[in-house]
Parts: structure tokens; C-alpha cells; sequence
């Protein structure tokens, strides 16, 4: 069984990189390879200054970008449009009829994050530097009659989501976002340094991304097959019958498990480097950090909560055919109905969608603890 520990050693509570220009060697070892280095050339104090730390505006009147950042104190607060300052693919598009639209956003970092050692999920984990948001996951599921749900990632074969060339796409608030790395942000900010600055997380700590590809995720995909019987895959326009009893494949974000010591990175993608903390954004997955190790403001962690409780909304309305909002035991399929006493904890004859959600969080756990 896969361990869910990341390491990383206590480290200084700071976001600059050091000021010197020597280099800084990380040790590590993957199984059944020899110890090796990485050598990172560590910034001057020159980048440090235009690497976008302190107080900057980023105003393109030929793209709309309109982001001011301001450091005061304890806190950098960013006030943004969220419209970015290169080119995108052309929306609407296949696969996404969303079109860009300016937004109105605020966020503020603190500038001492404070490390914890403890994965928290979220669903936007940060900001690039030109203010928009990355957010690697998607909304999309596929939903089996048998009780398993599979969210669906935003880089694969089976569903086109209309990405362009900078791994992002259009939400239908018009919100522009980045699923992956954020190619004409990592060509706008580069110094010519191999780790390019490209955005900040919420919780304060700064996102890299490695043009060497020198840090590798330590995620793996899960070994056997996939379960689940009449799985379908819905948006507003289309109903995809989906036969997900495969080889995990990279497909959906349970394709995946994280296991300690495979890669240099942590459980949210992140490391230490001159005893300094940070992100990378990577070319595997998961692409940009699904979790912050750093402590995040509460309603950061609101905010993005939502997204955890989606698949259970989905994989409920899926079976509630009268749309009554509860399901009888007519209504349900699979597994779940031998059960339905065992979930039904008020004993009324009826299941709700908080009931479901407490089933399929255990289901999931015993999966794990297998």
C-alpha cells in the first residue's frame, strides 16, 4: 500500500530565494537507482529584485491585464482583473463555448508563510503572477450506476475540454485558468535561471516551474484495473456512455497515488531547495499542487472545499429520477442497494445526499486500507 506521508525538513519561513549566485545541491534517491544530485543555480540578488516579490503592477493594454501587487507588512494583496498578458487560443472554441471576460478578484498571501508538514486539499491552490488562477482539476465526472464516480483530468484522450496552447481554458464565468504549466507565463517571466517564478499559493509559498524538468513528481499510477458497470459522462450538450474498467491509465485523478520517495517532490509537489520552500509546476502529474503544506487562511479553505463534494452531489442527482431530492430504494443501483439500510442512518425509507457522501468517503477509505 501506497504510504501518504510527504518529508520535508523544517525550513525557514520565508519565500526569497537566497541572494547568493552559488550552487545549491539537493540529494536524493529513487528505488532501485543510485544516489544522484540536482544542481540548482540559486538567484542573485538582480532576480530577486524583478522576480515579481515585491510591489509590481503588470498593466498590457493589448491583452486587458490589469494586476497590482502591493506588499504591506505581513501581507501581499494582489488586485486583479484576471485577463492574462499573452496570447490565448481562440474562445469559443471545441470542447469549451466559454468566451474570457474580465473578473474582479482579490487575494492576499502572506509574505511569512508558515510550513506545516500537513497536506490540506484544495481546489485553486494559487495564482499566477499575471493574476490568474491555476486550478488543476475539472468539474467533470463520470458516474456508474455501481457507486464508484471517476473525476475526469483536464489532460487526457477521452473528453476534449478545449485547452490551448497555454494547458488552460475558459470556465463558464468567463474566468480564464491553467490546468497545467502555463507555457506563455513561463516565457514571459523567465530570467534565463532553470526554476522561472510564475505565480504564488495561497498559503504563501512561491510556485516554479523547471524548464530542465530537474524535480520529478513522486506520484505513480495505480497498478490493476478500474471498477464500476454503466458509467455514463454528462454535460449540458452530450450523455457518454464511458467503460471505465481499464488499466489506470492516467484518465481520471484516481488513476494516481502518491508514494513516498519515487520522486524529489512531496504529496503537494513541493521541496525545499537552499532550506527554502516552494511549488514546482511539472509537465506530469498533478501538474500544478492539489494540496498546500503551508497554513491557509479559513476562507481559502472554504472557498475551495466545494470541489471535494462534487462528485457525491453528482453521483446523487444521477439517480434521483424523480428529482425529489432524495432517493427511495427504487431509485437506487448497484452495491449501494443491499446497503441502503446500513447508509439510511434516520431510518426514514429514503436517502440523502449527506447520507450518500458519508458512504462514498468511507468507500473510499476502504479502498485505501486495502
Amino acid at each position: 500500500m501506497s504510504k501518504y506521508i510527504c518529508v520535508i525538513g523544517i525550513i525557514a519561513a520565508s519565500v526569497l530565494l537566497a541572494c547568493n549566485s552559488h550552487v545549491a545541491t539537493n540529494m536524493h534517491h529513487h528505488d532501485h537507482e543510485e544516489n544522484h544530485s540536482h544542481s540548482q543555480a540559486r538567484e542573485n540578488t538582480s532576480m530577486q529584485q524583478n522576480a515579481y516579490f515585491g510591489d509590481y503592477s503588470l498593466n498590457d493594454e493589448n491583452f486587458g491585464t490589469k494586476t497590482t501587487v502591493v506588499v504591506n507588512g505581513e501581507t501581499r494583496k494582489m488586485v486583479t482583473n484576471a485577463l492574462p498578458n499573452h496570447k490565448t487560443g481562440e474562445y469559443p472554441r471545441k470542447g469549451n463555448p466559454n468566451t474570457i471576460s474580465a473578473q474582479n478578484k482579490s487575494y492576499s498571501f502572506p509574505v511569512n508563510p508558515k510550513y506545516t508538514g500537513t497536506p490540506q486539499w484544495v481546489r485553486e491552490p494559487g495564482v499566477a503572477l499575471n493574476g490568474v488562477k491555476f486550478e488543476p482539476g475539472t468539474a467533470e465526472v463520470v458516474v456508474c450506476d455501481t457507486g464508484e464516480n471517476y473525476r475526469v483530468e483536464a489532460f487526457q484522450d477521452m473528453i476534449n475540454l478545449g485547452l490551448d496552447f497555454n494547458n488552460a481554458h475558459v470556465q463558464p464565468t468567463g474566468a480564464y485558468h491553467y490546468h497545467g504549466s502555463p507555457t506563455s507565463v513561463i516565457e514571459n517571466f523567465d530570467t534565463g535561471e532553470d526554476l522561472v517564478h510564475v505565480g504564488f499559493a495561497h498559503d504563501g509559498f512561491p510556485m516554479y516551474y523547471s524548464k530542465s524538468g530537474a524535480y520529478k513528481p513522486s506520484y505513480e499510477l495505480v497498478k490493476g484495473t478500474r471498477e464500476g458497470e454503466n458509467c455514463t459522462y454528462t454535460n449540458p450538450k452530450k450523455t457518454l456512455d464511458i467503460a471505465v474498467d481499464g488499466h489506470h491509465n492516467g484518465t481520471y485523478t484516481s488513476d494516481f497515488e502518491y508514494v513516498e520517495g519515487t520522486g524529489d517532490l512531496d504529496e503537494c509537489n513541493g521541496i525545499s531547495i537552499a532550506g527554502k520552500y516552494m511549488y514546482l509546476v511539472t509537465n506530469e502529474f498533478p501538474y500544478v499542487s492539489r494540496c498546500l503544506m503551508g497554513e491557509v487562511a479559513q476562507e481559502t479553505q472554504r472557498g475551495n472545499s466545494s470541489g471535494g463534494r462534487q462528485r457525491g452531489e453528482d453521483h446523487f442527482k444521477q439517480m434521483d429520477s424523480n428529482k425529489d431530492g432524495k432517493l427511495s430504494q427504487n431509485e437506487i443501483k448497484g452495491p449501494l442497494k443491499a446497503h441502503f439500510s446500513e447508509i439510511d442512518t434516520n431510518d426514514d425509507g429514503y436517502l440523502t445526499q449527506e447520507e450518500l457522501e458519508k458512504e462514498v468517503i468511507q468507500k473510499g477509505r476502504r479502498r485505501r486500507n486495502r
